[in-house]
């Protein structure tokens, strides 16, 4: 007689209810790691390790805290005694582990042509000087006799539109206006390229 099979014994996740090793395709694979942790660490190695090296990072944070470093072992005092900066501190890190980067101050002037003949001046990094941005766009309305208004560029940071093609103009009123705003930080976009306006 044929040897009858048992039905599968299948392991589902009970933070997002899907088998367990489709975890990571659901909707909140970090919620569930918790408990893949707890109930199917042989699923995802990489999870155990993962979870080793936050520990080992808790622990040498908590360390540094506290003012224990290896630093002050030869007598020398360390970083955290007198009252250094880490570099913990000056690096930020999004998620993902990558480092945000300081963001240069710099002002980027870039002419977008739209219907053939009607043109745009946007005017990026004001922000970065110190400026107040709908100050600045009121300041270049008047000056130009055009449009001027503050709107959110395509990475969502703030930027002034100019209606007109000032792009040449707009650079001695940036530096006779705004003195803190360099003649040397101040870049053109032409042809996808960035060109300094000095």
């Amino acid at each position: 007689m044929a040897e009858k099979l048992e039905p599968a014994k299948i392991l589902y996740c009970g933070v997002c209810s899907l088998p367990a090793e489709y975890c990571e395709f659901g909707p909140d694979f970090a919620r569930c790691k918790p408990w893949l942790l707890e109930n199917a660490p042989d699923l995802y190695p990489d999870l155990i390790k993962e979870a080793n090296e936050k520990a080992a990072d808790n622990v040498s944070d908590k360390l540094q805290s506290v003012g224990i470093s290896s630093g002050g072992a030869d007598g020398a005092p360390s970083s955290a005694q007198t009252g250094g900066t880490s570099k913990k501190e000056e690096v930020k890190r999004l998620p993902g582990g990558k480092l945000k980067k300081k963001e240069r101050q710099e002002v980027i002037i870039e002419k977008v042509v739209r219907n053939k003949r009607k043109c745009i001046t946007i005017v990026k990094g004001l922000e970065l000087f110190g400026i107040k941005l709908s100050d600045a766009s009121k300041k270049l309305g008047k000056k130009f006799a055009t449009g001027a208004s503050v709107v959110k560029g395509p990475t969502e940071k703030e930027q002034i539109d100019v209606q007109g093609d000032i792009i040449y103009d707009i650079v001695e009123f940036i530096t006779e206006t705004w003195p803190d705003v360099p003649e040397r930080s101040i870049f053109f976009i032409e042809d996808g390229k960035k060109v300094q306006a000095a």
